[in-house]
């Protein structure tokens, strides 16, 4: 406090830096107490309890070795003459008695049983399995949980030991000992309170277990750390989502492990054993350091972005008149904030309008110049009209005329442009409907009435693409007109379709009346050379082929330059 009220906040001292600095010097010693405390205290529990539960383990561990230590004893001492002649009686009295073993067996040296304290499995095999071979071999004792017969209703270690008999033969005397009998019994004091225990094999497959869901689905690897020291501690998550310590300790050499599992006590668990020094104080230090967080993060600054924000959302929507004048009254940085938006707003409304006229200016200098453009190519082709009609060669007078249908078409284009709404884009359903007129006007003297028929779908191209488009067009009604179209008329048909990806133009006629049509083949020239042209130019592909009514049909199919607007 004494240092807090030391500080003199200047005029210009940033809100980050009186707030990082008053809460620095406020939480810290609360939350640095409390945590350490804590923390020692968690430590200290959590290393009192893994040492009993790794003690209890360990112990578990040993309670069962002993357990097989003692049942290799016994099955020593029981040679033949200390059982006598009523071997099955005798066996089952000492498994009776000793209790912790399902079942006492004798077998004579080619495997056969002699006598047994309970019901034995057949197994024809059982003097080829390899613990009866080592046996056989001269080794003293074997303990595996894979004797190769089912000799317990449940998971159980199969001891044996080698009996020498006074002529020179052997025995062997076997112990099925349940697993559930090695298992440490949880009522055991010295066990954690709510422990579990599990014995698995090498593999990690649970034999015994009081509670499955105390024990993850793979320990595996608890196992190989296990095997390769005499006991491991580690924590995890079991099924139910409760934290839990564990204890593996080996049992039987390298292929029988327990594992003792207990509740791990988080820090709020461990906090509540000392609850005024633990938690309390430290709980009640930090909820009243963050009320005045938030009280004073609302009042100098949160309000201000709060409002600053609002001003942002009006001028988002293009409404630039709006002024932040309540920001006059925040911290320096928000007025500073405030003023650059003020500042963007006017800059941005002084630009859009420059912008704006600035556009307006290039928009009628390009109609200016489209306009220029066009009038100049109808200037060239009433030339080349008059020209035509001076002329006396017909193949002459031909080839003006295609040259003048051509500059014709590229009148419209630029005509288009300035008269439309878009100075950079024509909608190529009406230009086609005028072009097609304007190419059959022109030649009706030489044709009497042709009845077109014009059906395009909508779409907006640029001056680029419509260039080669209406010049492929162009050509196309030219051949219609040299060789279908006679004196007594036809039909001519323009079709434009849109199909996704790609559009196509066709231009089709009825042949006149025409026995039949020329061979596509044979129509050649400069028509047909600039048709192929312009196809090339747009990226697609032209072809001249016969048709159903008896006439040619040119085709043009190209990528389409953008998609067809809604309402085709």
């Amino acid at each position: 406090m004494r240092l807090l009220g030391r500080l003199r906040w200047g005029p210009d001292t940033t809100i980050r830096v009186r707030l990082g600095v008053a809460l620095a010097l406020a939480l810290a010693p609360v939350l640095l107490l409390g945590a350490g405390q804590s923390i020692l205290a968690f430590q200290r529990e959590a290393a009192d309890r893994q040492a009993v539960l790794q003690s209890a383990g360990e112990r578990s561990a040993a309670t069962a070795r002993a357990r097989m230590e003692a049942a290799g004893v016994l099955l020593e001492t029981l040679g033949p003459g200390a059982i006598g002649m009523d071997c099955s009686r005798r066996l089952a009295e000492i498994s009776q008695r000793l209790g912790g073993y399902q079942n006492l067996i004798r077998f004579d040296r080619i495997g056969r049983v002699s006598c047994a304290a309970g019901a034995v499995p057949a197994d024809p095999e059982r003097r080829d399995r390899d613990w009866f071979q080592a046996l056989a071999g001269g080794r003293k004792q074997v303990v595996t949980l894979t004797p190769g017969a089912s000799y317990a209703n449940e998971p159980a270690l199969f001891a044996a030991v080698r009996s020498e008999d006074p002529q020179g033969g052997f025995s062997v005397l076997a112990a099925v000992i349940p697993l559930s009998s090695l298992r440490p019994e949880l009522a055991d004091r010295s066990l954690p309170r709510e422990s579990q225990v599990a014995i698995v094999d090498r593999r990690g497959e649970t034999l015994s277990v009081t509670d499955p869901a105390a024990f993850p689905d793979d320990v595996s690897s608890w196992i190989d750390r296990a095997a390769t020291r005499d006991s491991v501690l580690t924590y995890a998550t079991d099924d139910n989502g409760v934290r839990r310590a564990y204890s593996i300790a080996p049992l039987v050499e390298d292929d029988l492990f327990v594992i003792l599992s207990a509740p791990s006590r988080g820090l709020f668990a461990t906090a509540w054993l000392d609850p005024m020094s633990g938690i309390v104080f430290p709980l009640i230090g930090f909820v009243v350091a963050l009320l005045a967080m938030l009280f004073a993060t609302e009042r100098g600054v949160g309000r201000w972005i709060v409002y600053l924000q609002r001003v942002a959302a009006i001028y988002a929507r293009g409404r630039f008149t709006v002024r932040p004048l309540q920001a006059d009254r925040a911290p320096p940085e928000i007025r500073e904030l405030a003023a650059t938006l003020d500042h963007m707003a006017a800059t941005i409304v002084a630009r859009d309008a420059s912008l704006h006229d600035n556009l307006a200016q290039k928009d009628a200098l390009l109609r200016e110049i489209h306009h220029r453009v066009k009038n100049n190519l109808q200037v060239i082709s009433s030339l080349l009209s008059m020209q035509e009609r001076a002329l006396t060669d017909r193949v002459a007078r031909q080839a003006m005329s295609d040259t003048r249908q051509r500059i014709t078409a590229l009148a419209l284009i630029y005509r288009a442009l300035y008269q439309g709404a878009d100075i950079k884009h024509v909608d190529l359903r009406p230009f086609l409907e005028e072009l097609t007129g304007q190419l059959l006007a022109g030649d009706m003297s030489a044709h009497g009435s042709v009845r077109t028929e014009v059906r395009a779908d909508r779409l907006v191209i640029d001056p680029d693409k419509l260039a080669p488009l209406a010049l492929f067009a162009v050509e196309a009604v030219t051949n219609a007109q040299k060789h279908a179209l006679t004196e007594a008329g036809g039909t001519l048909t323009v079709e434009f379709t849109v199909r996704g990806p790609e559009a196509e133009l066709t231009i089709a006629d009825d042949g006149g009346g025409r026995n039949a049509p020329p061979d596509p083949e044979d129509i050649k020239g400069v028509g047909r050379t600039l048709m192929n042209a312009f196809a090339r130019q747009l990226r697609g592909r032209c072809s001249l082929e016969r048709n159903d009514m008896g006439g040619l049909t040119a085709r043009l199919i190209f990528p389409t330059p953008e998609a067809a607007p809604d309402g085709t």
